[in-house]
């Protein structure tokens, strides 16, 4: 059914756009609607050592899995060409990747057995984290999947087409759908999954991922000017 090419079309070369533009319009939406719901609630009063190792792990795993894909996938060739071949890249990108794919997985192992496991954290979840775990937990899992599988495809063809389909999306290529034909259903079950998180995000707790971009902007602001305001004397009171 993936293989035919107007599934395709439909779910690499149209869906990813919609699930981009629900990002985009439904993260603006609720930050005007809705401003008070912009977060992740939290349940830090209940299991909290749990909480700090298995979000701990989650957090710096995944930032780095996020930062990886970004800087594998988008960097323009001749800023890496003239460092890596495509092999050293892709085996990069499977060791590190590997690594911090593993750690961000046992992190939400944790944050999951937690969740579901203590009675009182379970009732105060609404479905929906449940599920954003479970989705999150999947994908982390999909993406390990593809480390062995990569080791099958070494000459760094499979990596340049995936490269090249990401690349194409960003910059509004419709044809690169088509290159996703005969790409192994793992890559394309994570990909999918990948666009399904970005439509789903405006509507749950990962809407605060927006915030976690917008602290960058903390790093380039100018220094706050603090001033401390004078006493004034007291003046003599009269009898």
């Amino acid at each position: 059914m993936l293989t035919n090419p107007y599934v395709n079309t439909l779910l690499f070369g149209v869906y990813p756009y919609v699930c981009l533009v629900v990002l985009l319009i439904g993260s603006l939406i609720r930050f005007d609607r809705e401003p008070y719901t912009w977060k992740s609630d939290s349940s830090q009063l209940l299991r909290k050592r749990q909480l700090r190792l298995g979000s701990n792990l989650f957090h710096y795993g995944v930032i780095v899995v996020i930062l990886g894909h970004f800087a594998g996938f988008l960097a323009p060739h001749w800023a890496v060409d003239w460092a890596l071949t495509p092999v050293a890249h892709q085996l990069l990108a499977m060791v590190v990747g590997g690594i911090a794919g593993f750690v961000a997985i046992v992190g939400m192992t944790i944050l999951l057995a937690r969740r579901l496991g203590d009675p009182r954290i379970r009732l105060n979840s609404r479905k929906w984290d449940i599920a954003v775990a479970f989705m999150l937990w999947l994908q982390l899992a999909l993406g390990l999947l593809t480390v062995p599988l990569s080791a099958f495809h070494m000459d760094g063809a499979l990596f340049e087409t995936l490269t090249t389909y990401v690349k194409g999306i960003v910059t509004f290529d419709g044809g690169v759908a088509a290159l996703m034909v005969d790409v192994p259903v793992v890559y394309k079950m994570h990909i999918l999954l990948g666009f399904t998180l970005f439509l789903v995000s405006p509507f749950t707790r990962m809407i605060h991922i927006w915030s976690g971009v917008g602290a960058l902007s903390y790093l380039f602001r100018p220094y706050q000017i603090v001033r401390t305001p004078k006493t004034r004397a007291e003046e003599p009171v009269r009898s």
